[in-house]
């Protein structure tokens, strides 16, 4: 009788200690589940570190529109240019972690990360990828009346001429430069670097014939192709663009080339991990819909959505990618 009361305790006991373990295990998991239920329990900002107009503004607002839609609740893009983009990624990379602080993330993220040498935060550490949107080229772009209507011809002309053919970007160490000094190292030619303020002012320069050629956005480009004024001779792709499809790559005469941009989402680090599950699940599904891929592709991009972990690994591979080429090239801002 008293050894069977005993037993029948320590079982209860176990009992009730394997339930209160199951419970203990399973919170978590519940608590999560709460948390991107809940989420957004306010209005959620999508910070741009540029200013409006341009291809990262378009994708930001066109997504913004659809997760309003999507959560009930108000998402807005916040413009915060400067430095490159880097005042807008720092405030993210500062902000509560809470998913309602968002960021788009370009081709600049990773080229500041290759060519600044002292970064206000971590570019590897301090954000918890979202999803890539889109890719894109760049198109080589020259005056129609040029000697160099093909990239073969810009290559014999460089060769002959070291140091005479130049060419524009948007600002030391930004894509469009880093993808010309790429260029510069495949060819093992010389073209010399003149950087602008801005997209505008250095279509505007190359119109003018003050420069000879550019590796520009496809978006900042492209009117001025169908127009007359400027010539693509080239996509910077391995691919050819749906937008310019009678265009050669760069790598059909250099076998190698290749750059591409991208625009995507980060939040800060340390937002929970069920946020960053809804968000991207919200994210890739407005990316399927059609309107939206038609919209991103007359950008000149391809809509290309990845889980958090894949994207990641692109902005890594990015980074790296570009830190070889401004050590190669001795390109660095203090």
């Amino acid at each position: 009788m008293y050894l069977s009361t005993v037993h029948s305790f320590e079982y209860g006991t176990r009992f009730v200690l394997l339930g209160i373990t199951v419970l203990a295990l399973h919170a978590p998991l519940a608590m999560a589940a709460d948390t991107a239920r809940d989420y957004p329990s306010r209005p959620v900002r999508i910070v741009v570190g540029f200013p409006a107009g341009g291809n990262t503004d378009i994708i930001s607002r066109a997504m913004a529109q659809k997760l309003t839609e999507r959560f009930g609740q108000t998402v807005i893009v916040e413009n915060r240019p400067g430095a490159g983009s880097m005042i807008g990624t720092d405030t993210v990379a500062k902000a509560t972690p809470d998913g309602h602080t968002l960021l788009l993330v370009s081709g600049a993220f990773s080229t500041q990360a290759a060519v600044l040498k002292k970064l206000p935060f971590d570019p590897a550490r301090d954000f918890a990828w979202i999803t890539n949107a889109v890719v894109y080229p760049f198109a080589v772009i020259v005056k129609p009346d040029a000697r160099t209507q093909s990239i073969a011809d810009l290559i014999g002309v460089a060769k002959k001429s070291p140091g005479k053919l130049n060419y524009g970007s948007v600002g030391i160490g930004s894509v469009l430069h880093l993808a010309a000094e790429l260029f510069n190292i495949h060819a093992n030619v010389d073209m010399t670097h003149i950087p602008f303020k801005g997209g505008s002012e250095l279509v505007v320069e190359l119109i003018g014939g003050r420069i000879d050629v550019v590796f520009e956005t496809l978006t900042g480009a492209y009117p001025h192709v169908q127009a007359g004024r400027l010539n693509a001779i080239a996509v910077t792709s391995l691919e050819r663009s749906q937008q310019l499809p009678n265009v050669p790559t760069v790598a059909q005469t250099l076998p190698g080339y290749e750059v591409t941009s991208y625009s995507g989402f980060a939040a800060p680090r340390g937002t929970p991990p069920a946020i960053i599950a809804r968000l991207n699940r919200e994210m890739r599904a407005i990316l399927e819909q059609p309107d939206i891929r038609r919209r991103f592709t007359d950008l000149g991009g391809t809509v290309t959505p990845t889980t958090p972990d894949e994207f990641g690994r692109h902005v890594a591979n990015e980074i790296a990618k570009w830190k070889k080429i401004a050590s190669a090239k001795k390109i660095e801002i203090q």
